[in-house]
């Protein structure tokens, strides 16, 4: 088997388009041109400051002209053909491109472009800002139908070898302060898009989710994640544990299906990771993908989400995580956040943690049983 190789294009407006393929990939390495019209970019989002909260909101008009969910040949994220002029020219293994509608985008000059990120923590009335950074998608597969779960695993390590490659491509732009990768999976979720496909956020500013969990680390005192592996893993709610990482379902979960992945060494980000940790978690993520799939008949929605240390600061303190969540409690119930969640983010768990676990660990062993009866001769 060779390696994974990554091959940079430009799109016909300008636009990145980085093409990463399988380290047993059957592709010509060659790639066609974007035949498309150049076309004008839009304008970088606005975002505007919530005074009673610090947050800032980004305002993305564009994104009202998305496609939603297009027939299999008018898919924008398949490869291109005369009859469906899409995103990707060619045929691929994984892909990644610069979002045509970000919430985030290039810095354009002008007098409301921040200037770093002690304006952005700054508070007042009517504050303004261009929302700088860069939103990209990441194509699992050229096929229009399909899961992150269902992929091979040569497939899923050339997925995180993505996450990671564009990670530290990101965190090297001028005013990006975090980045985000994460896969929004299925129409309960609000996906606009049947393909399988996931995002990656560059965001000007650190995260809320992220500033709260500097703040606890600050009023902990001592090494919190560490610890936190340590008490998870003496529990009942480990699912997977390898060589590298811990899957979990933690002790205070919020969601009816929620997972936890930590590294067993301290790393800031993907990028940080080694080949054989890279390796390790694309053959437990596949298990656990496979086992939340299993769990119903129908497949489960869920965020994974990819938890990163600021690019610039807290590095030896914020460890890498996937979070993984889903709001449906039973085969046709979803958790909706009503009153107490939505307005006061005060949440209330519908099933408790060690019955999720339960549940899960049944799951992956399930899938885990019929995976070596198939591959049986």
């Amino acid at each position: 088997m060779g390696q994974i190789t990554k091959r940079a294009y430009r799109l016909s407006d300008g636009r990145d388009l980085i093409y990463f393929d399988d380290a047993d990939t059957t592709l010509d390495p060659e790639r066609g041109p974007d035949l498309r019209e150049p076309a004008a970019r839009p304008l970088t989002a606005t975002m505007r400051q919530d005074v009673l909260t610090g947050e800032w909101i980004s305002i993305a008009a564009a994104r009202q002209n998305r496609v939603v969910l297009p027939p299999s040949h008018l898919d924008p994220l398949a490869p291109a053909s005369p009859e469906n002029p899409s995103e990707i020219p060619s045929l691929y293994d994984v892909a990644v491109f610069e979002n045509k509608s970000p919430s985030f985008g290039p810095a354009l000059s002008g007098p409301d472009a921040p200037e770093g990120l002690a304006d952005l923590v700054r508070v007042g009335l009517g504050r303004s800002r261009q929302s700088v950074g860069r939103c990209e998608v990441v194509c699992f597969s050229p096929e229009h139908t399909g899961s992150l779960a269902r992929l091979s695993l040569s497939r899923m390590r050339t997925v995180v070898e993505a996450w990671a490659d564009r990670t530290a491509a990101l965190s090297a732009l001028p005013g990006v302060e975090q980045v985000f990768p994460f896969e929004n999976r299925g129409e309960a979720i609000g996906v606009t898009l049947h393909h399988p496909h996931g995002q990656i956020y560059a965001y000007p500013y650190i995260t809320p989710r992220t500033a709260q969990l500097i703040r606890t680390i600050e009023d902990y005192g001592g090494n919190l994640f560490e610890d936190i592996l340590s008490f998870e893993q003496k529990s009942d709610r480990v699912l997977l544990r390898g060589e590298h990482w811990t899957a979990f379902v933690p002790f205070a979960a919020r969601w009816p299906l929620e997972v936890h992945m930590l590294p067993h060494r301290h790393v800031p980000d993907l990028a940080a990771t080694t080949d054989d940790e890279r390796d390790e978690f694309s053959r437990l993520y596949s298990r656990l993908l496979r086992g939340v799939d299993a769990l119903y008949d129908t497949p489960t929605p869920y965020i994974s989400a990819w938890h990163q240390a600021p690019v610039h600061s807290h590095r030896e303190d914020v460890r890498l995580m996937l979070q993984l969540t889903s709001p449906r409690r039973e085969e046709n119930k979803l958790k909706y956040l009503a009153g107490s969640e939505a307005a006061m983010g005060a949440f209330i768990a519908d099933i408790p943690p060690e019955t999720a676990a339960a549940r899960l660990r049944a799951a992956i062993d399930k899938v885990d049983i019929d995976q070596k009866a198939t591959a049986q001769p």
